[in-house]
């Protein structure tokens, strides 16, 4: 269940030695991360866990760069060009602070949706019974799977007579709008995306890959070193979903979790629960630094 929400309105002050170690620490581990995807990306090599990442969530690696302390922090500093490079900086007296009165009046309804979304899936029971079949369900009975670049673990008529053979249990609206039409009315439940705030839950492997998404989009009023935690959560979570996928990815050096197998489904079970686990933490942190940033700009 969700815990009490941490008052952090009070601004607190970081020495400016210390918030450019932090910043420059930031940058360092975001270039650790990215250097050789972009390399490989630039020689237009393919990475289906990196592509979907970029391509998908459409938030640039500079932004990820971009280091922020979020709201309620002030950075004093002694030179302007080392100040975080975002336009939502405000500077006063040789104080610089993302400043919340500039948050745009337009996006808060945007801010308490995702809100009441985020604290209805940390609420919520996880389930675990998906056993990732959701990537299956995109390539039933179709001729022009979404990653066509790759080859498949199964022939197509042995493919479908897996899928037909598990029951589909999807619960994340942006993962089933991409099944196929014959696998959709399979699925167990109706999912839509009016209702998508009530049908998220916390087990989901694709729902813990998305508080990538909703961080970002609150970039830079949250804490860079939050969105740069949930990215990695997400890049933990993606690789997961694609090894057990139909996809045949041991070309990119993934082995892949056979959910066709009773040992695999108990595999892909328990990394799961793992995302999960790793996930309550970073999705209460958002919640709260959200619900903060709402404070202020309702003020």
């Amino acid at each position: 269940m969700l815990t009490d929400i941490p008052d952090i309105q009070t601004s607190k002050t970081i020495p400016e030695s210390k918030w450019l170690t932090e910043k420059e620490a930031h940058e360092d581990r975001v270039d650790e991360l990215l250097n050789d995807y972009l390399a490989a990306r630039s020689r237009q090599e393919k990475n289906p866990v990196m592509d979907f990442l970029f391509e998908y969530y459409a938030f640039r690696p500079s932004n990820l760069r971009k280091w922020s302390p979020g709201i309620g922090v002030n950075l004093p500093f002694s030179d302007f060009d080392k100040l975080p490079e975002i336009s939502e900086i405000t500077t006063n007296d040789g104080i610089a602070f993302v400043d919340p009165h500039l948050f745009p009046e337009k996006r808060i309804s945007s801010l308490k949706w995702m809100l009441t979304m985020l604290k209805n899936t940390q609420q919520s029971r996880p389930s675990f019974g998906c056993f990732g079949m959701h990537e299956w369900a995109m390539v039933y009975k179709t001729d022009r799977p979404r990653h066509d670049q790759l080859p498949m673990r199964m022939e197509p008529d042995e493919l479908a007579e897996f899928v037909e053979s598990r029951p589909l249990l999807c619960t994340h609206f942006d993962a089933f709008r991409f099944f196929t039409n014959p696998a959709k009315p399979m699925n167990k439940f109706e999912l839509s995306r009016e209702t998508f705030h009530e049908t998220e839950q916390p087990g989901c492997i694709h729902s813990n890959m998305d508080l990538y998404k909703w961080a970002f989009k609150m970039h830079p009023w949250i804490p860079s070193s939050l969105i740069l935690e949930a990215f990695e959560l997400a890049i933990e979570a993606r690789y997961i979903d694609m090894q057990a996928s139909p996809y045949d990815m041991r070309e990119q050096g993934m082995e892949p979790i056979k959910i066709e197998t009773d040992s695999g489904r108990r595999e892909y079970k328990q990394k799961q629960e793992m995302i999960f686990e790793k996930s309550l933490p970073i999705r209460a942190r958002i919640i709260e630094h959200m619900q903060n940033l709402l404070t202020r700009v309702e003020e």
